[in-house]
């Protein structure tokens, strides 16, 4: 954080127009983009919690400098979709039997960051393509193959915010209207490196494949497939499998003992066995506590 007030401090003394000033937000442009990777290896998701929203804003303040650094729109997309998610989605979900109304707000509040993560994800996908926004809306399938492996971050966390969007706006024909656009985003990530985020594509693919429409086979060992091949990537160091897993299917199936069998699982990782989940760990952790305190209410047991 020294580095990027220095950097601005630089930038603002040397005036608008200067190489020195556009050097000096490049280079705390690069330094914010890489604070993402600071937060992943906390272990304190309240500390997290209060110390994003300064980090994306910042983000964003040097996104209007700079509109074409990828590095920011990549962290952007990243960051405001992974706070939705964690801070804002989840405690939406513990909130609601308590407090319907407060939990509605907050979920209307998680769409609307979702929605701002996918808008820098798609600029940046712009950035490096161009016309690839009017494009993908128009011919989903078609405009994906201009991607590369080098896109593929952009890809994922533009189909991450695009689907957690949809998933909170069921009386929205509109973003429902999107889902092929969003589909097509993640299939040419898995196409190009299936192994990012060390089986990140194939978590977010255990849910979606028991939503898709018009696939071949099973939905739900279509889920399993994804749900082995993210568990080999992560080494068994990572609870989001699982815990996709429990949420996705063995709800659906009425599963109980596998419910139980896979959150226990997901407890008993260490999140320190892993440095770069640590926080990820901790956050599903959290979630697989509270869908075990919830029992009784997903399945039908005596």
């Amino acid at each position: 954080m020294r580095v990027v007030l220095g950097c601005l401090l630089l930038a603002w003394l040397v005036g608008s127009g200067c190489s020195v000033r556009r050097y000096a937000l490049n280079q705390a442009a690069n330094a914010v983009a890489a604070s993402g990777t600071t937060f992943a290896g906390d272990d304190d998701p309240e500390l997290v919690k209060a110390a994003a929203p300064f980090s994306l804003k910042l983000m964003e303040s040097l996104l209007a400098e700079n509109p074409r650094h990828l590095g920011l729109l990549t962290a952007a997309a990243s960051g405001f979709t992974q706070y939705g998610y964690a801070f804002v989605q989840q405690e939406a979900d513990e909130v609601e039997p308590r407090d319907f109304a407060a939990a509605e707000v907050m979920r209307a509040r998680a769409r609307r960051l979702y929605l701002r993560a996918l808008k820098y994800g798609l600029r940046g996908l712009e950035v490096k393509h161009r016309g690839f926004d009017k494009a993908l809306l128009a011919d989903p399938k078609t405009a994906v193959r201009m991607a590369t492996k080098a896109d593929v971050p952009l890809l994922y966390w533009a189909a991450a915010a695009w689907a957690s969007a949809i998933s909170l706006s069921k009386d929205n024909p509109e973003l429902i209207g999107q889902i092929p656009a969003m589909e097509a985003l993640i299939d040419r990530a898995l196409q190009l490196d299936e192994s990012y985020g060390r089986g990140s594509i194939h978590t977010f693919l255990i849910a979606y494949e028991m939503s898709r429409s018009g696939a071949a086979g099973d939905p739900g060992a279509r889920a399993r497939k994804h749900f082995e091949r993210a568990m080999a990537l992560a080494e068994g160091n990572d609870a989001s499998p699982l815990v996709a897993l429990a949420e996705a299917v063995t709800i659906q199936k009425q599963n109980v003992k596998e419910f139980e069998l896979l959150l226990n699982q997901a407890l008993a990782i260490n999140p320190d066995a892993d440095p770069d989940k640590r926080l990820l760990n901790t956050v599903m952790q959290r979630r697989a506590r509270w869908l075990l305190s919830r029992k009784s209410e997903l399945f039908l047991i005596e």
